[in-house]
């Protein structure tokens, strides 16, 4: 690119350029490492460059956001969620742009980045509202003249590392409920999407300036493996989350546990949709085709395997193949683009590596299954007939690849949608009652998310978000996700003249 992207200047980024006479954005005076690109999948071309982080800056980040959490956490709740509220207007008048943003630098289509967007805007909203009910409880005592209760405090600095596909909205999952908590959130988020965080820094930075309250939101961009374990193993940050793949956030928790810290863990997800015999076809129709196309399957909801009662197996397979036909591929900018690019050529190799697996399974493909000859990461979205057992379908391959296999009975299916190991959404289709109490019962879907006549993709904010199994367990945004970022304090007041003890225990006269 020759010039700024608009947005870019709108967003208040300025000083970045593609690489041209002047240089990059220089974000620290202590690093002479390699300039952090941030590359358009949609063309291949170089957005801008931007320096990262040395670990002088990671040491005055982290004492920094230290400092101001032992001011922020004195500040009433009601107050600290009018601050989040200030952002959260902020993010609306920037909304446009931002969502622009997030389309050139991870490729989704312009309605996603909006969606993304927007899904910051309502957790702002949430944890504002979130900021008066940070509740406790009162217990009865068995000791007479006595009050026993417990009370939630702010936990201190939180590391916040985020992934790729959702380079914003995750963020805003953690740091909008850990501000309203009390704690400050430092921020590192993917080396591919630097931009994105960047942008929303600045319009925190406005924020927190205005208010008078700097240091609650910070921001670590690195391409080093060793300082992002830096991070990952630093004492003065009790909260780790982070949203990545299984293998690394195993590493993430390991170190992390051998401090005695805490993990927020959003890992793999291999998710399943059941149609049964009853189902609605269109409606399940469409649900398969945003959860397995949106953002070109680089979703941790997306739809990747499906399960087709046998008696409607052929019925729906013909719908699908007609529906991934009418797909526009292209611009993620373009309105009647419905897939964009994959993030990376890395990604389209891995895409690539699972087609010729299916292939020598013995697998058919049914649509797709082409790299599409063209500047940009574009592969097409491919429907394959496989085998549950295959070890490609037991894994989450981040690509558009939908795997097709029938069933003959409910119990079957949900055994077959179980047997992977990750536990993240699910989704039966289904006009039967009984089958869908079956599905939700405690003998039914093993996951984090199960939903009826909808799909595994698309969750709202006002529930806890997250998984089981290799997903990891955490539990992000909505419900009482809040309490992840603060302490639980119980508290026993004696308001009499005696001392009795508990359990009633004796002691000397």
């Amino acid at each position: 690119m020759s010039t700024i992207h608009p947005a870019l200047k709108e967003l208040g980024i300025q000083a970045v350029n593609p690489g041209g006479s002047t240089g990059p954005a220089w974000w620290s005076s202590h690093n002479s490492a390699p300039v952090v690109p941030s590359v358009n999948p949609a063309t291949g071309e170089t957005i801008a460059g931007i320096q990262p982080c040395a670990v002088e800056d990671y040491e005055r980040i982290v004492n920094e956001s230290q400092a101001a959490f032992f001011r922020w956490r004195l500040v009433p709740a009601p107050k600290r969620g009018e601050v989040v509220r200030l952002i959260g207007q902020a993010l609306r008048a920037k909304k446009d742009q931002l969502s622009t943003l997030v389309s050139l630098e991870v490729g989704k289509i312009k309605p996603e980045g909006d969606g993304e967007v927007q899904e910051m805007i309502d957790m702002a909203d949430f944890a504002v509202g979130q900021a008066r009910m940070l509740y406790g409880a009162t217990m009865p005592s068995e000791r007479p003249a006595h009050r026993m209760s417990e009370q939630w405090h702010p936990l201190g600095p939180a590391g916040v590392i985020t992934a790729f596909n959702f380079p914003v909205a995750v963020w805003a999952w953690n740091a909008f409920l850990a501000a309203i908590a009390g704690d400050t959130v430092i921020w590192k988020p993917s080396a591919k999407a630097p931009l994105c965080a960047i942008a929303v820094q600045h319009i925190c930075n406005r924020v927190m300036e205005q208010q008078g309250c700097p240091g609650i939101f910070s921001l670590f961009i690195t391409a080093q493996t060793s300082l992002a374990e830096a991070m990952v193993q630093d004492k003065r940050l009790p909260l780790i989350s982070f949203t990545g793949s299984v293998p690394v956030g195993r590493r993430v928790a390991s170190t992390v546990a051998q401090r005695l810290g805490r993990t927020l863990l959003e890992l793999g997800g291999n998710n399943a949709v059941i149609v049964d015999e009853t189902a609605d076809l269109n409606l399940a129709l469409r649900a398969l085709l945003f959860g397995a196309v949106g953002t070109a399957g680089q979703r941790c909801t997306t739809t990747r395997r499906l399960f087709v009662h046998h008696t409607r197996h052929d019925e729906l397979l013909g719908k699908l193949v007609k529906a991934y036909g009418q797909v526009r591929i292209g611009n993620p900018l373009q309105p009647d683009t419905l897939m964009g690019p994959l993030i990376d050529q890395a990604a389209v190799e891995a895409y690539r590596a699972a087609i010729e697996e299916i292939k020598r399974e013995g697998g058919r493909i049914l649509y797709g299954g082409k790299v599409l000859d063209r500047p940009g990461c574009f592969v097409e979205p491919t429907i394959a007939r496989a085998e549950p057992h295959w070890p490609i379908v037991q894994q989450e391959t981040f690509a558009p690849i939908l795997y097709v296999m029938p069933f003959q009975s409910l119990d079957e299916a949900i055994r077959l949608q179980n047997n992977v190991p990750q536990g993240l959404s699910s989704a039966l289709f289904t006009n039967d009652l009984r089958h869908s109490e079956r599905f939700l019962s405690a003998a039914g879907s093993d996951c984090g998310i199960a939903n009826i006549n909808i799909g595994t993709s698309g969750a709202e904010i006002g529930g806890a978000f997250g998984g089981e199994k290799d997903t990891g367990g955490g539990r992000e945004a909505g419900s009482d996700a809040w309490k992840a970022y603060m302490r639980r304090q119980t508290n026993t007041v004696n308001w009499g003249t005696d001392l009795p003890l508990a359990q009633g225990i004796t002691f000397g006269s």
